[in-house]
């Protein structure tokens, strides 16, 4: 489950303010402010709904128990699929 460091940094990598998570979460803001300074713990729906709402945006959740070359918990952006150019796009210009 996400906690508040993960939270920051996860908004963070996108360039999220707390309002921009909140408005994809649908959560409050002072939920989200006192979660992350670690004030108070949410509900376990709201959690799941922040961190889904992170997860829809790309960030990849990386859990204490993950094997990694750093170790630890901690978030990353998922690679994005290179979409290229759809054929009915094709032109002589940009077909390389």
């Amino acid at each position: 489950m996400i906690d508040p460091p993960r939270c920051r940094a996860a908004r963070a990598i996108l360039g999220w303010s707390q309002a921009d998570l909140c408005a994809a979460a649908k959560v409050g803001r002072a939920t989200l402010t006192d979660f992350e300074a670690g004030k108070r713990t949410p509900y376990e729906r709201t959690l799941r709904d922040i961190q889904a709402a992170l997860e829809a945006a790309g960030i990849i959740f990386i859990d204490e128990d993950a094997t990694s070359a750093a170790g630890g918990p901690g978030v990353r952006l998922a690679k994005r699929q290179d979409e290229g150019i759809r054929p009915d796009e094709l032109t002589s210009a940009n077909d390389g």
